[in-house]
Order: C-alpha cells, then sequence, then structure tokens
C-alpha cells in the first residue's frame, strides 16, 4: 500500500509520468466495470475517462489505510450507475424485437450463448448484476464485494443468488438453456 502512497503524492503533486502510471494500472479494471454495467464500447469508455477524472479530483480523500483499488472501483460504480439513470430516462426512439431467429452453424454456441448471457444479465437489476460480475468476472470474494459496494455481507451473497436465479430464468424462458443442453447432448453423442 505505501507504493500506492507514493504514487498518489506524485500524482497530487501534479507529477505527469504518475498520473500515466496510476492511469495503467488501474484502465483496465476500471473499463471492464464500467463496460459489463453500461454495455456499450464508447459509453465504457466515456464512463472509464470520468472515472479517473473523478479519482484525481478526489484523491485527498482517499483514506491510506484502506486499499485503493476498492475505492476507484467504488467511484467507477457510482459514475456507471448514475449513467445508466439518466440514460433509463432519455426516450427510445423505436422498439426493438427482443428475439430474433438466429440462422447461423451450430459451431457458434458458445458465442451465441455468451450473447445470451449478456443479454439477460441487461435486465437483472442493477445492483444483483453489479454483485453477480464483481464474484465471477472479478473473483472478488463476497467480503471484498461488501466494502466496495458498501453494504454487508449477508446483502451480497443475498444479489448475487437472486442475480443467478433471475439470469437461469430469463435464460429458460428464452428456451436457451434447453437448446443449449440439448447441443451439448449431441456434442456428446457424437
Amino acid at each position: 500500500m505505501t507504493n500506492f502512497s507514493l504514487l498518489v503524492d506524485q500524482c497530487m503533486d501534479g507529477d505527469q509520468s504518475a498520473v500515466s502510471e496510476f492511469v495503467r494500472r488501474f484502465r483496465n479494471q476500471v473499463y471492464l466495470l464500467c463496460y459489463r454495467m453500461v454495455g456499450e464500447h464508447h459509453e465504457a469508455e466515456d464512463m472509464a475517462q470520468e472515472t479517473f477524472l473523478r479519482v484525481f479530483r478526489n484523491l485527498h480523500r482517499w483514506d491510506r489505510d484502506r486499499p485503493i483499488e476498492p475505492w476507484i472501483m467504488t467511484i467507477a460504480g457510482n459514475r456507471c450507475r448514475t449513467h445508466l439513470a439518466q440514460r433509463s430516462r432519455r426516450p427510445i426512439a423505436c422498439e426493438t424485437q427482443d428475439h430474433v431467429e438466429d440462422h447461423r452453424a451450430t459451431d457458434h454456441r458458445g458465442e451465441l450463448l455468451a450473447e445470451e448471457v449478456k443479454l439477460a444479465l441487461s435486465h437483472v437489476r442493477e445492483e444483483y448484476r453489479r454483485a453477480f460480475l464483481l464474484f465471477h468476472d472479478h473473483q472478488l470474494t463476497y467480503s471484498e464485494i461488501a466494502q466496495q459496494m458498501d453494504c454487508p455481507l449477508g446483502t451480497v451473497k443475498t444479489w448475487v443468488h437472486r442475480a443467478r436465479r433471475e439470469l437461469v430464468q430469463r435464460l429458460a424462458s428464452r428456451g436457451v438453456t434447453q437448446e443449449y443442453r440439448a447441443s451439448q447432448l449431441a456434442r456428446a453423442t457424437e
């Protein structure tokens, strides 16, 4: 943690190479969280940039007795939540069809499943989705997630469980789980 304290001090002193090093160390984690929350590359890049602007504006507020990464990720998550709330208030230009028949070859089943999971996750309540992604994608422990999301440990466990349940229900309602299981069985018998 002391090396981050030194890096933070250099950033606060206006050292541009320290600022570049700081961004280099955390840009991938911040971008990935933003992308998973907002679901669009350009918006995620914007959210990541805004996150770093807010981090640098508030470096003096970082509690040096605590790890810096959860603090940064909390700022990123908060920025994305604000963006999503603003985006949800914007009028939708047109209705989109929820399910489009796919005529691609069956060897793309893994890609299709990943797309379906992403679509299903986009409909999961935001807190549930964030806890789920921090647990499964970032491989944080429940206690690390509780600290980052500033909520009780039991709440995090409940949110991850509910996200899983909603994800499975949504995939089942779209016929994805049966279709995927059938393709797996067919491959196993070939």
